[in-house]
């Protein structure tokens, strides 16, 4: 199953990484036409552990696949690019209602 992350939900703390002040993330899957929320952590795990795939798409119509990563300090979180050299979709999505 593929979803496709909508928006994000993000605390308004200061957070030393911006990926782990993402709370939740809105989705859809666009082949049954579902829609969800899944925390940070859970979503992560999904991808990791089950093979699950997560996307974004750009502006320009790209299809940029979520994938998973680890602060050195254990946070589970996702993004789209293996190094922060390049800008991130992920973190420029809208804030969920």
């Amino acid at each position: 199953m593929a979803v496709r992350i909508v928006c994000i939900k993000t605390d308004t703390r200061p957070h030393n990484n911006p990926y782990v002040a993402i709370d939740a993330l809105e989705w859809i899957n666009e082949r049954i036409n579902v829609k969800g929320i899944t925390e940070r952590t859970k979503l992560y795990d999904w991808i990791k552990n089950e093979d699950g795939e997560a996307y974004i798409i750009d502006q320009q119509g790209n299809k940029t696949t979520l994938i998973p990563a680890v602060c050195p300090d254990g946070n589970k979180y996702v993004k789209t690019v293996y190094d922060e050299s390049e800008p991130d979709y992920l973190l420029g999505l809208p804030e969920c209602a």
